[in-house]
């Protein structure tokens, strides 16, 4: 049987912004420290992080705030996440890829397996350029994005899609993401699901890789 890894993007195989604050200080002319938002890294001292986790806003809310906030902080008026992302991320925006995602999409494919992104917001966020600019994203068979859909996660059609373009069961499927609601989704979908820990991508993706049946690279 034809196996799948799905995965999300934002946080799954690229860096957070939490994790890059030094480098969005210094792309937009900030000072050290001027971003304090930290979401996931320290939960209690981001609220809007908490609101988003707790149900009361959505996570395009909480990104949409974020992007004001950052717009105002360089006296400009930013009102879509892209205009953050791109202006963040410079020139290279292959170069906040996880090494380790990287490895286990690679150890994936030659491993046999057809692989996937399933995201709320890939363009929305990072706008389309992105594809052509994003090297390991070659290797992936389909991309089912809600920018373009209209259907999120967890939504269970989200998930149906996906696996309908992949051409598999929802039991050939691992889907890791970092987000507990969408794991819940996709459980209830029948897919196999590793919640993504974003302060130890390695053992994440090695437990992606071990429900596949695939022996994870040394460097995971």
């Amino acid at each position: 049987m034809t196996q799948a890894l799905i995965l999300d993007f934002g946080g799954v195989i690229t860096r957070t912004l939490f994790e890059t604050h030094d480098i969005t200080e210094a792309a937009l002319g900030l000072a050290p420290g001027s971003l304090t938002w930290c979401g996931p890294f320290d939960p209690a001292s981001d609220p809007l992080w908490q609101d988003m986790q707790d149900g009361r806003i959505s996570e395009r809310d909480y990104w949409l705030e974020r992007t004001r906030e950052v717009g105002l902080l360089v006296g400009e008026s930013w009102d879509r996440m892209e205009t953050l992302v791109t202006r963040a991320r410079g020139a290279d925006p292959a170069a906040s890829i996880r090494p380790e995602a990287i490895a286990a999409i690679e150890a994936a494919k030659a491993g046999g397996c057809r692989l996937a992104i399933l995201s709320n917001e890939l363009d929305l966020f990072y706008g389309r350029e992105l594809r052509q600019r994003v090297d390991v994203l070659r290797h992936v068979d389909c991309i089912v994005d809600a920018t373009y859909t209209g259907i999120l996660k967890p939504d269970a059609r989200a998930y149906a899609l996906c696996v309908e373009q992949l051409g598999v069961t929802p039991d050939a499927c691992v889907f890791v993401d970092d987000q507990p609601r969408n794991i819940d989704g996709a459980l209830r979908a029948g897919m196999r699901a590793v919640q993504f820990d974003i302060s130890r991508p390695g053992p994440s993706y090695r437990s992606a890789l071990q429900l596949l049946g695939v022996s994870p690279p040394l460097t995971l």
